[in-house]
């Protein structure tokens, strides 16, 4: 690429999810080629609409040219290939010494939605005949255009397997449900990402039938070895520009919000105006818009301005050594946030019709291009910067991926393809009994002490509790969780109670999305890293949720205390430790490493007593039953915690209840420990309420009566007058934990069946 070329990336680590494809022998190939007929080549159709879908495109089809003992390649050309206004880019795959077994004009004029219906319309009406003279054994899609949903319907339809590339990838347009839509026709696919590959087998497509190979457009990215850019540079922008020195501009219409893309681009146009650097700028694809963006270039009289390039096509090859040398790349195109990357250009997204995709640090996402000015800011913090080279979407090794997967194919096996649903209790047929169900869910809380499960109704009431002691190992503690909750399952259909799923509740931070307990407290010992989602599903063939103990009492008071109705509140819960949960605007904060809500460790002293944290001063070091609990002890051992009225057995242990009682006889020393404890939970409070605002404090567990008058004083003393209103209540909940994990299942499940 010359000496000014970003370095080249080493090649990425093979990931868990190629194992398939390393454990793939040969003689598995050869098996397949024996079933398949020995003599036989697999047919290959490719299907190419557009200048952008080529890009993807031809590098497998070289690959699939490169072996013809195994494969025979039918191209079809279609869309805006063939349409002079979009440069005739069937032209570029002649000059890549494709043949083109057939030309289909497909592209109903306008440039509107009704033109992108009838295309497809039109489409549909010719391909049939052309797969009934091709008859390929498979057809290869790209993307998310229009005309890929007209091919993949096509095939379906006639039989044909389909090999869908690029699927399982998000982003902000109409583009998301036609990708997603043939990736439900489609029998195989091949993905550029790990996250697309997980929303592929999220959408219930068979893992087995999914490649990752990345993007076959990077296979050609980083072997690009064109040393003389600089002549691509000047024939494209003049012989004035230098490296790193010019801008490309690729926008494209938004087909969901055709209006406001156009004003974007206009906005864009003007910035790059007043911008005052030379500039490429592509017409736009034939999307419905395309119409009215070239006409606001023409009224601005771009392909006359001298610092400004319009073309209507760059050829790949060509265009790679432009952006990868340009001192930024500004639009909405998916080459931006996927292939500049390669070469750390800095990019300008602007808009929504990449939200969702996944993108390196060279991206900066102008969502609300609604100004010049905020464009133009764009244009002046990333112009000339160079960033990493972006790993993201591919190691320049997809091409042998995909064509050994191609290998792979057994003609011989179904052609209906078979989704992978996650499994799912049997449905029960529609009689009485089953009308007069009970939905119900089965809660779990994992508590330092107990093991409890129980049947939870849908209005909250506990139908049926069990409890054991929690052992202390992992193993026989996951044992004995899957044994109450199988036993409770049971129970269940006698007392005529309809089971939704399970929802646990436990100490310790957790991720909630994936169901892991990602670590304990000191409680709970042997607790970390544990995927409890997987065992118990697996087991009991139900959904499962899992949460931390105090966001689940945040959600029990949503759904059945006070918190019910309220938009934002906090509950604290006063036990043991010192938890609690956040509800804003109606939803349980989590936060970004799913540590909010940790409001026992609030610091309100920095010399306090040490806390099981590790910090000293912290909320759960004063106000905590295992705080009080020591302060019991001290006390006892110094003979100065009995008062008249009190006794205690030799064998008793010293608890938080010895000191309470103590305070209530009279106990000057016990009375000033608790004040103190009070008012350490009070400041932390104070803090929460200058924090979240929120409306209502809750307090749960088995101290809240003991602290609610010193917090409310604590809060009339230290707080801001703005917040000085704030309700500070003790739950009315008997068992927030047990309540809050089947809120988690009941709020989920009854959202999707109503």
């Amino acid at each position: 690429m010359g000496t000014n070329a970003p370095p080249r990336r080493e090649p990425l680590a093979d990931g868990p999810h190629e194992v398939y494809f390393k454990n793939l022998s040969k003689q598995k190939q050869k098996e397949v080629m024996e079933k398949n007929g020995n003599n036989h080549k697999l047919r290959v159709c490719v299907a190419t609409c557009n200048r952008a879908d080529y890009s993807k495109l031809a590098p497998i089809m070289f690959g699939i040219k490169a072996e013809p003992q195994f494969f025979e390649l039918d191209v079809i050309v279609l869309g805006s290939h063939l349409i002079d206004d979009y440069g005739n880019t069937y032209r570029m795959i002649e000059q890549d010494d494709f043949d083109i077994h057939t030309r289909l004009h497909t592209i109903v004029r306008g440039e509107d939605e009704a033109a992108m219906v009838e295309s497809v319309g039109l489409a549909l009406v010719k391909l049939p005949d052309v797969l009934n003279r091709l008859k390929p054994d498979i057809m290869i899609v790209h993307g998310d255009r229009f005309d890929a949903l007209a091919l993949a319907t096509s095939a379906a339809l006639m039989n044909i397997r389909i090999l869908h590339i690029e699927g399982g990838e998000v982003s902000g347009t109409i583009d998301d449900s036609i990708r997603h839509a043939i990736t439900k026709l489609a029998h195989y696919h091949v993905c550029c990402t790990r996250s697309a590959e997980q929303h592929l087998i999220a959408m219930c497509e068979d893992h087995d039938r999914i490649l990752l190979a990345g993007c076959p457009s990077y296979d050609k990215l980083l072997s690009a070895k064109n040393k003389d850019y600089m002549s691509i540079i000047c024939m494209w922008l003049g012989e004035d520009v230098k490296t790193r020195d010019y801008i490309v501009a690729l926008q494209h219409p938004v087909t969901t919000d055709i209006k406001h893309s156009i004003k974007m681009f206009e906005l864009t146009l003007d910035a790059l105006i007043s911008f005052n650097k030379r500039t490429l700028v592509l017409f736009p694809n034939v999307d419905a818009g395309s119409k009215e963006m070239v006409r606001v270039m023409r009224k601005k009289g771009i392909e006359h301005h001298p610092n400004f390039r319009a073309v209507k096509h760059v050829p790949f090859d060509q265009f790679i050594q432009l952006v990868a040398h340009a001192g930024c790349m500004i639009g909405n195109s998916s080459c931006g946030v996927r292939e500049v990357g390669a070469f750390g250009t800095p990019v300008i997204n602007l808009g929504t019709r990449q939200t969702g995709r996944e993108t390196g640090e060279n991206v900066l996402h102008v969502r609300d291009a609604d100004t010049q000015d905020k464009i133009l800011h764009a244009l002046q913090l990333q112009f000339g910067k160079q960033y990493p080279c972006s790993k993201i979407y591919g190691d320049g090794n997809a091409v042998p991926r995909i064509l050994k997967f191609l290998k792979s194919i057994d003609l011989n096996e179904p052609l209906q393809k078979k989704f992978c649903f996650p499994p799912v209790k049997d449905n029960i047929s529609q009689d009485i009994d089953h009308i007069l169900e009970t939905q119900s869910a089965l809660a779990v809380d994992l508590g330092g002490t107990n093991l409890r499960v129980a049947i939870v109704s849908m209005k909250g009431e506990i139908v049926k509790k069990y409890t054991q002691l929690n052992p202390k190992t992992y193993e026989d503690r996951l044992e004995l969780i899957l044994k109450m909750c199988v036993e409770a399952a049971s129970e269940a259909l006698t007392v005529n109670c309809r089971i939704l799923g399970v929802g646990i509740s436990t100490g310790g931070r957790v991720n909630p999305r994936e169901g892991i307990v990602l670590h304990s407290t000191k409680l709970i010992q042997e607790w970390s890293s544990v995927d409890l989602r997987t065992p118990i599903s697996d087991a009991l063939h139900l959904p499962v949720w899992v949460d931390n103990d105090g966001n689940c009492a945040a959600l029990a008071e949503r759904k059945f205390g006070h918190g019910k109705g309220i938009e934002n509140f906090v509950t604290l819960i006063t036990g043991t430790g010192i938890g609690g949960g956040i509800v804003h605007q109606h939803e349980l904060i989590h936060g970004s490493s799913f540590c909010a809500a940790e409001l026992g460790h609030i610091v309100v002293s920095l010399d306090g007593p040490e806390c099981l944290c590790g910090s000293q001063g912290c909320i759960e070091a004063y106000a905590s039953g295992i705080a009080l609990q020591r302060e019991a002890k001290r006390l006892h051992d110094e003979d100065l915690l009995l008062v008249e009225g009190m006794s205690m057995k030799k064998e008793e242990v010293v608890s938080a209840a010895h000191l309470i009682q103590a305070a209530k006889l009279g106990n000057t020393k016990a009375d000033s420990i608790l004040r103190t404890a009070g008012t350490a939970l009070g400041l932390g409070v104070v803090n929460i309420l200058h924090t979240v605002n929120p409306s209502l404090v809750i307090l749960s567990g088995v101290l809240a009566s003991h602290y609610v008058n010193a917090v409310k004083e604590v809060i009339n003393r230290q707080a801001l007058s703005s917040v000085k209103t704030v309700d500070v209540v003790v739950s009315n909940l008997a068992d927030p934990a047990l309540l809050g994990a089947a809120s988690l299942v009941l709020d989920y499940t009854t959202r999707r069946i109503y």
